[in-house]
């Protein structure tokens, strides 16, 4: 009896020495979920492919922001991305699924994912990029935006006469320009026309307004520019634009037309030259922005931020392509030449 009873005695402790083991196991797992559920959590909605080799991330200044702020993800923070792959049916759908992951803000990349979000939360707060935040109303000013949306423009007004003028002065034989643009995404394709022909007339330029809202229909506004005969190809680059810049760009070369916009990411991706705000700036400062709304400022008390650094890209690769010389004086003023 004796000889059962230390069994059993071993036997128990063998087991509570299991339990224990089990629960020293379980602990650091335990700890680990409830530290990832009480991090900060970001969404991040894009209109875009993910980032890869063949497809850089055009705002790559964001990750650098999160540095700079001291935010490791995974240790202090928790990103949720996700991408829309370039078709417009996925956005709400996507949108619906960071809200229902409860984050604390989401970054919208652009109008696209911008109006998804919107859709999908009156609550959470959301941080993006914009060309007219009052005309596109998401804000009742550029100072006090009111509402759960604050960020930063993309844009002024005085921008795309500025790029026709650079066109012109690099190439002054240029007269017959096409403007290609997204109806959906620019709202007032006719006040658009308007303004662009303002400020071409100065210029001795013809502006021809060309739509395209999805890839399926760029084959038929290429042909439109080629019947119009036209010598230079200016892209207003919104969400789709800037999806599809490499196949738009390749496609101007194609047809010999000069090609202009506003991001670096276009020029990257073949377009001739590009003069506009710089993406990797702003993406640093949208970093901030989301810092202070996880720091309990509101998204309608924080005042919608302008650029302050903009940027002039030369492509030499595609000016050799297209059998041009690009004028010394444009070169020297240019902020990157790529070669």
């Amino acid at each position: 009896m004796l000889g059962r009873g230390r069994a059993g005695t071993h036997r128990a402790m063998a087991r509570l020495a299991a339990v224990l083991f089990l629960g020293m196991a379980i602990a650091p797992l335990s700890a680990a979920a409830q530290t990832r559920a009480t991090l900060p959590r970001i969404g991040i909605l894009s209109f875009d492919a993910a980032p890869s080799a063949t497809n850089p991330d055009p705002a790559h200044g964001f990750e650098r922001g999160l540095r700079e702020l001291g935010y490791v993800e995974g240790r202090n923070i928790v990103i949720e991305r996700r991408y829309a792959d370039g078709r417009p049916e996925r956005l709400a759908p996507l949108a619906a699924e960071l809200v229902q992951l409860k984050v604390d803000v989401i970054l919208a990349a652009g109008p696209g994912p911008l109006e998804a979000t919107r859709q999908a939360t009156e609550t959470i707060p959301i941080v993006t990029t914009s060309g007219d935040p009052v005309r596109e109303g998401w804000a009742k000013s550029l100072a006090r935006p009111g509402g759960n949306v604050t960020g930063l423009t993309v844009t002024f007004e005085e921008l795309p006469g500025k790029r026709l003028q650079l066109l012109k002065q690099a190439f002054p034989a240029v007269v017959r320009v096409a403007v290609l643009v997204d109806p959906v995404a620019v709202g007032d394709v006719r006040a658009l026309e308007q303004a662009m022909q303002a400020s071409a007339r100065p210029l001795g330029l013809q502006i021809q307004v060309l739509e395209m809202r999805d890839a399926s229909e760029l084959d038929a506004a290429f042909a439109l520019a080629r019947q119009h005969r036209a010598q230079a190809l200016y892209v207003s680059a919104t969400n789709t634009m800037v999806t599809h810049r490499t196949r738009i760009a390749a496609l101007a070369t194609r047809d010999k037309l000069l090609s202009i916009s506003s991001f670096p990411v276009m020029a990257r991706a073949g377009f001739l030259m590009t003069y506009g705000a710089d993406l990797e700036d702003l993406s640093r400062r949208a970093i901030t922005l989301m810092d202070k709304i996880l720091k309990a400022a509101r998204p309608g008390d924080l005042a919608v931020e302008q650029p302050t650094k903009f940027q002039l890209i030369v492509n030499l690769k595609t000016a050799e392509a297209l059998g041009i010389t690009i004028p010394q004086s444009l070169l020297l003023r240019a902020d990157e030449v790529i070669r």
